[in-house]
């Protein structure tokens, strides 16, 4: 009896070896295993296919310390002119006026901060600018990784917002009946500052940065100043986005759509359309310093703003780095005008809108702090609307999707000018 039952083990045991065998083998014949995930041969190929496209010959390379690496890459060979609306486009290498002799409404606290700017301590960086620099005629590209279009939902849209199924005009109510705004996205929930009501073209902020806790892999929390005008969008800030970059490190980006990111646009230089000019700067490369609540705080200066000879949107970062800009060939409504401005953060999840909420923060993952600013802020609020100096916006209101799990709070009385604060936790006890 037991010499039996001994025999049934063994043979329940090869017979689970030879079924383990057999399943090993079927993923050998379907897929590949990379890294304890298994792919499709398919999207491997897709992978391949799609790094042949991004990455270009480069003229030198960058090993960052925080593992990034940088190619510098040659600006007439950029990913930009792939798009089949560039083919023939002349890169233009600045703007064709400098903004900053507009601003003849500027404050007191505006040209003290550019005087120092140089000299604060409280300016990001670049992490991999430790490492090296571009030479002149480059461009510095963050080299994609092929596990990195492999984890991505979608090798096709990857470096993409993930696709709305609903929007609503939510703000509709705040700015009249005759002035409504696209605001909410399915699985997004945004806490911002936006005005609406002229033609603009431009939008600046000096945003606070952070490096907020994101809970999934396919979650992201970005803090940005964008521009708008119906499902065409151009924005920069900073993002913790683990779909895109692979990891949790707070970056610089640039993103841009012209369909509310169903079938165009991308971050950084994902994808064909961003036309590169600075070699100082690399898009979606982490930035350090950041602030931690009751700390030191750090913060990013970005100003998206349209050229009014060639309509290139432009994004300055700093005061005074071009990085590069948008072609109006990108889009329709865009070429001429925005029609909102938008200032704040965002924050995508499946389970944004469910039990239970994510638990990804926005801004510092603290609610609205305006006593001791330990959340998410904007400050120096400016914008071009139908005149081409920077200046405050004449009227702005706030907007945010889920006021128990991300709120806000514009600051206008006893301060010098206005500020925005913003951010919160996710998921808690008022948002379960």
């Amino acid at each position: 009896m037991g010499k039996g039952l001994c025999f049934s083990e063994v043979m329940i045991r090869l017979r689970g070896m030879v079924i383990m065998l057999g399943m090993a083998v079927t993923l050998i014949r379907c897929g590949v295993i990379v890294e304890g995930d298994v792919f499709s041969n398919h999207k491997i190929l897709e992978a391949e296919r799609k790094l042949t496209q991004l990455r270009k010959p480069a003229v030198k390379t960058i090993q960052s310390e925080d593992g990034d690496i940088i190619d510098c890459i040659d600006i007439y060979k950029q990913p930009a002119f792939d798009h089949p609306a560039l083919t023939n486009h002349t890169i233009q290498m600045a703007p064709t006026y400098d903004p900053t002799r507009e601003r003849k409404t500027v404050t007191k606290m505006d040209r003290l901060k550019k005087k120092n700017e140089e000299q604060s301590s409280r300016m990001v960086k670049q992490k991999w600018r430790k490492s090296g620099s571009c030479p002149p005629g480059t461009i510095p590209v963050r080299r994609v990784r092929k596990k990195e279009l492999l984890r991505a939902g979608s090798v096709k849209d990857y470096g993409r917002k993930k696709q709305s199924t609903a929007s609503r005009h939510a703000a509709a109510a705040q700015f009249g009946d005759n002035k409504t705004v696209n605001v909410l996205r399915a699985n997004h929930s945004k806490a911002i500052l936006l005005t609406v009501g002229y033609r603009y073209t431009g939008g600046k902020g000096d945003i606070k940065v952070y490096n907020p806790m994101v809970d999934l892999d396919d979650d992201y929390s970005t803090s940005q100043v964008s521009l708008l005008n119906s499902r065409e969008m151009v924005e920069s800030g900073w993002a913790v986005n683990p779909s895109v970059y692979g990891d949790r490190e707070t970056r610089f980006f640039v993103y841009w759509t012209a369909d509310d990111s169903k079938k165009t646009g991308c971050f950084d230089l994902t994808c064909p359309g961003f036309v590169q000019v600075s070699n100082k700067v690399a898009l979606g490369a982490a930035i350090y310093p950041v602030s931690f609540p009751h700390d030191l705080p750090y913060e990013i200066i970005v100003y998206v703003f349209k050229d009014p000879v060639t309509s290139n949107w432009w994004v300055q970062y700093g005061e005074s780095i071009y990085v590069g800009y948008w072609p109006p060939q990108l889009f329709l409504a865009l070429s001429y005008h925005a029609t909102s401005v938008e200032w704040g953060g965002e924050v995508y999840s499946p389970r944004v809108g469910t039990t239970p909420h994510t638990e990804t923060d926005m801004g510092s993952g603290q609610f609205a702090d305006f006593v001791w600013g330990t959340s998410g802020s904007v400050k120096r609020i400016r914008i071009h609307d139908n005149s081409p100096e920077l200046k405050l916006p004449e009227y702005a209101d706030v907007y945010m999707d889920e006021f128990n799990c991300y709120d806000v709070k514009y600051l206008v009385d006893y301060v010098e000018e206005p500020e925005f604060y913003y951010g919160g936790p996710g998921r808690n006890p008022m948002c379960p």
